[in-house]
């Protein structure tokens, strides 16, 4: 049976308390082996980068794993099988295969159809052919391991134009546009293939070329074959790269490309920020260091913020290693996850040190640390359920590079928790007895407190004071507030308490609104080509001069009819041409003159030339005798079209190309593929289109629709993970509010900052979810369950306990994803700003906009508060003394089921004054019971129990039981009872509603004796004037 309070079901959050609380203790109890076998089981995972296998395909890992393109390149090798080395046709390929392409242009801008530019062409064509390659020991050229169509090599007949150029400059000579035969070499020019962006006067002759290029196609028909021609293309891009770099053209600019160039320029992308871990590491130590000192230099954990950074490395480490003994190959861009890790490893230091700081420092250690395990294993459990399940929940994507990253990182940060909760809590439990023992948090001197040094010299005052006294130990001087905490608590809280501020905030968060709906609306869809490579890459120079020349006929496609047609008979024949028209009269695809359609040439020919051949097609029988003897006789193109059954008797497969035309960006190829494929759907034919890059265009058309599924799956199961953490449902709506909102901000933003939605933003958005869900959450809750009756006291509460936290938290990730900003790369540069985005909103929606929301929207309380017990009312009477007020309620805590509150206000720091011991724990902690004290001078090493106490201790124990009987004395403590979450925040520094209470009943009968207390106590005004 669930226990409940009103509308909150507690008890996962019991339990886990009880479990962290049983774990700490041991940890206290026991710290060597939590020190040790940590770092030995990282070890051995480290050596699964031993086993570890690179992914660098880029069709595999930015293309969707079941997209229609590889079905549809499935259908047509499985009719149409590739041949390079005797029947390679360029229109016919399936695959990009091995390749190299040259642009070439003028330097000073102007035609290439001059003499002297062709001349620097031959010998770059000659420089190419000649370029080595070797594989396998055996040296090779071009010629060596080209594709072939029969015996020759593919080659670049355009260069041919070289020998009636003279006439072409002279004027003698004209190019017709698109075909042209050459008068000298009888070759057959078709120009749109080589020439870009060719000016054409009315009549259809060439007026300029601004461009021109040059294609070389390796066989890669067979594994070993495209492993040579791979090498071949590594020579190929050197080569045409160290002429272009030594600057031996004087006439020409050129820009090189091969299949390669992808799998190289990402490999070589991501290795870029390679030199940036050690910058973030010392980043990250400085600023952890420097988050943890404090003015009091034996609380201060400077060590502990250097130690909270290896674990969080420790924690990468193990996950990644661990996945690569799994067998997953690793790719490049998850060099971004140690980044944002790092980031998340600090934040949990930070959860757990301020546990720390919560619990009462006289207590024993074991005590403090199954206090600060309940407290803030509870809490980092629920952010990193969060991040794992967002992470993981990116399993669901159909892209290769999505799945890879979310699992190592979703892994690494359950490692990375994992040594929190063990190696750190271990390293934190050191520091506590060293803290106990008052040493120096640096030198691991003894040193006196601030109250015992003032005749001690200024320096050794102001550097190497601290810890308390252990005569007074809540004396003010010891115990001052946190300067940061405060200030929120004072300044921030205040001013979204008042409406002007309210209304500024609502006002923005309205524009903040609007400005990110209107950046969705201007949210482009796809990964391009040229971010997979580094802003300074050879690849961007091509990339840019393809698009400014190329973009008029960029894609020849295949379409593809099977199933077994009769197509000798006219109504098939009809269909056929039918979907070829209607391709063709769509804004995609060019005039029927670029087509190839060996049926509709075959058809047309047959009849025109019926009486000169005397040949029948009207039968299926005639139909394939005569296709035969006219069109297959001799090889030519239009065999690779046609397939056969096998007893060749019928036609199961046919092929016909068409030509795309004035495609200008991602966009519009997106728009192109989903027409031409729904023009084939609503044939009558089972027909597809293709073409290989179809295979990377399946992102735009799937991007989207996975994004959101994605996203919605991981908004859901935040939900559930919420609301069994922190069980509250108007929590909840909140909480999704928030997450909507921070979503929304992300998409609409970063397409506003130039990011699109591809696989890599993908990550980063499916990722966010679990970060909005960190920052919200417990805001929300915090004031949901607050005691407090007023809503502007409720907004000092919860700012009080989590706007440090949270603001460190947001520095610490955005620090650790910083130096990607530099790396000079999309991949890269995307992980930051998404990053960036969703941690500076998230951030700004729990310490600006959820406050207001809550105080202005938000019920009183969740749950009614527990009605006042007449037993417990403490009043301060003449003469009542310190040590009296401590024995009552001591008395009284035998009656008391539970304690509302978690820790006494000296953890907080705050100038509380010890005469409000009702803020105590009952679980001992006045008491420093023989059960858990451990004397700081024992060994702490492997298997150390600390169990026994010295009799100095228990001297100590006795002084500070006050006026408590021996019974008293020798009772065991109460069982740990672990609190609500919210009852940690309800007492973050505050007095309770109780103390008010009675405060209020007590000062109009006892107003001079409380006036005199508020002169030495100022701190308590507050709730008087009220």
């Amino acid at each position: 049976m669930a226990k409940g309070t009103g509308c909150r079901l507690t008890w996962v959050d019991e339990n886990l308390a009880k479990l962290f609380y049983k774990l700490g203790v041991q940890v206290a109890i026991r710290p060597g082996y939590f020190l040790l076998i940590p770092p030995l089981i990282a070890a051995l995972f480290a050596t699964g980068f031993q086993q570890i296998e690179y992914e660098i395909n880029p069709e595999y890992l930015f293309s969707p794993v079941n997209g229609h393109g590889k079905v549809e390149r499935h259908i047509v090798e499985h009719f149409f099988p590739p041949n390079d080395t005797t029947r390679f046709n360029v229109g016919r390929i399936t695959r990009a295969g091995r390749f190299g392409r040259v642009i070439i242009v003028a330097k000073d801008g102007g035609t290439i159809l001059r003499t002297d530019i062709w001349r620097e062409m031959r010998v770059l064509d000659g420089i190419i052919r000649n370029a080595t390659a070797e594989y396998d020991g055996e040296y090779y050229k071009y010629a060596d391991c080209c594709a072939k169509w029969q015996d020759e090599c593919f080659r670049n007949d355009v260069i041919e134009l070289d020998h009636v150029l003279p006439e072409v400059e002279n004027g003698s000579l004209r190019l017709t546009f698109p075909v042209m035969f050459n008068p000298v070499t009888w070759d057959t020019h078709i120009f749109p293939v080589n020439f870009g962006n060719t000016v054409v006067d009315a009549d259809g002759t060439i007026v300029t070329v601004p461009a021109v290029q040059l294609v070389y196609f390796a066989a890669a028909d067979s594994k070993r074959r495209d492993a040579r021609g791979a090498r071949w293309e590594e020579a190929f891009l050197d080569a045409v790269g160290e002429a272009e770099d030594s600057g031996m053209w004087e006439h020409i600019s050129t820009a090189r490309f091969a299949s390669r160039t992808l799998d190289l320029e990402l490999e070589k992308n991501t290795r870029t920020v390679v030199p940036y871990f050690s910058t973030t590491f010392i980043i990250m130590v400085l600023f952890s260091v420097t988050s943890c000192m404090m003015g009091d230099w034996v609380r201060s954990k400077p060590i502990l913020g250097l130690l909270g950074t290896v674990s969080a490395i420790a924690g990468t480490v193990s996950g990644f290693g661990f996945i690569c003994y799994c067998g997953v190959k690793f790719i490049g861009i998850n060099l971004a996850a140690p980044f944002l890790l790092v980031g998340i490893g600090i934040d949990d230091t930070f959860v757990m040190l301020a546990a720390w700081r919560r619990t009462p420092v006289t207590l024993p250690v074991p005590e403090r640390m199954g206090r600060m395990l309940a407290e803030a294993a509870v809490s980092i459990t629920i952010t990193s359920v969060t991040d794992v399940l967002s992470f993981w929940i990116g399993l669901a994507s159909t892209f290769p590079s999505v799945q890879i990253f979310c699992l190592y990182t979703g892994t690494a940060v359950l490692f990375t928790f994992l040594w929190h909760i063990t190696f750190f809590a271990a390293c934190v439990a050191l520091s506590g007895y060293a803290e106990h023992r008052n040493l120096h948090s640096i030198t691991g001197m003894k040193v006196k407190p601030v109250s015992e040094s003032d005749e001690k010299s200024w320096f050794y005052r102001l550097f190497c004071t601290g810890g308390i006294s252990q005569r007074d130990p809540y004396n003010p001087r010891d115990n001052k507030e946190h300067v940061a905490m405060a200030f929120f608590r004072d300044w921030v809280a205040w001013a979204l308490n008042c409406g002007p501020v309210k209304a500024i905030v609502i006002v923005v968060f309205a524009a903040y609104l609007a400005g990110a709906c209107y950046g969705i609306t201007n949210l482009k869809e796809g990964l391009e080509r040229r971010h997979l490579s580094k802003e300074d890459s050879y690849s961007i120079k091509f990339y840019d001069l393809e698009d400014e020349y190329y973009r008029e006929f960029p894609y020849r496609i295949q379409v593809i009819v099977d199933g077994p047609l009769n197509y000798s008979n006219r109504t098939v024949q009809a269909e056929i041409e039918n979907l070829m028209t209607t391709l063709e009269n769509t804004s995609y695809i060019t005039s029927p003159l670029y087509s190839e359609s060996w049926l509709r040439s075959f058809v047309t020919y047959v009849d025109r030339n019926q009486d000169y051949l005397n040949m029948s097609i009207d039968t299926e029988e005639d139909f394939i005798k005569t296709l035969k003897k006219l069109y297959l006789s001799s090889p030519n193109p239009f065999s690779l079209d046609i397939k056969f059954s096998d007893d060749e008797k019928h036609i199961i497969a046919s092929r016909f190309l068409i030509q795309a035309v004035n495609i200008t960006d991602a966009n519009h190829e997106q728009e192109m593929v989903t027409d031409l494929r729904k023009i084939c759907r609503e044939s009558n034919l089972n027909a597809t289109v293709f073409h290989p890059y179809f295979v990377f265009f399946d992102q735009f058309e799937l991007v989207r629709p996975t994004s959101i599924q994605c996203m919605v799956l991981a908004a859901l199961v935040m939900m559930v993970v919420s609301l069994l953490f922190i069980p509250n449902v108007l929590c909840c709506f909140w909480v999704a509010f928030s997450v909507i909102s921070i979503e929304t901000g992300v998409v609409g933003y970063m397409a506003l900052w130039g990011v699109s939605l591809d696989s890599i933003s993908m990550i980063n958005l499916i990722m966010c979810i679990g970060f909005s869900v960190d920052f919200t959450a417990h805001i929300c809750y915090a004031y949901m369950s607050s005691k407090a009756k007023e809503p502007e006291e409720r907004v000092r509460e919860c700012l009080y306990a989590l706007g440090l936290p949270i603001m460190q938290g947001a520095m610490s990730t955005i620090l650790g994803v910083m130096v990607l900003y530099w790396a000079g790369s999309y991949i890269f540069l995307t992980f930051f700003k998404t990053v960036f985005l969703v941690i500076f909103f998230g951030a700004m929606h729990g310490i600006l906009l959820l406050p207001v929301l809550l105080s202005l929207f938000g019920p009183g309380s969740c749950c009614p508060d527990d009605p006042l017990d007449d037993d417990d009312v403490i009043t301060v009477t003449d003469g009542l003394k310190i040590d009296q007020i401590r024995a009552r309620q001591e008395a009284r805590q035998a009656r008391i089921p539970r304690a509302p509150h978690l820790m006494h206000p000296a953890a907080y720091n705050l100038n509380v004054p010890h005469a409000h011991p009702h803020l105590v724990l009952p679980f001992g902690a006045g008491n420093k019971n023989k059960q858990w004290e451990a004397p700081a001078e024992k060994d702490l090493g492997l298997g150390t129990s600390a169990e026994e106490e010295s009799s100095q201790s228990s001297s100590k124990s006795g002084k500070s039981g006050g006026g408590r009987t021996n019974n008293q004395k020798q009772k065991s403590p109460r069982c740990f009872q672990p609190p609500h979450l919210m009852e940690v925040y309800n007492n973050s520094g505050y007095v309770s509603d109780d103390e008010q209470r009675r405060w209020s009943r007590h000062r109009a009968s006892r107003g001079d004796e409380v006036a005199r207390y508020l002169h030495h106590h100022p701190q308590y005004m507050g709730w008087y004037r009220k």
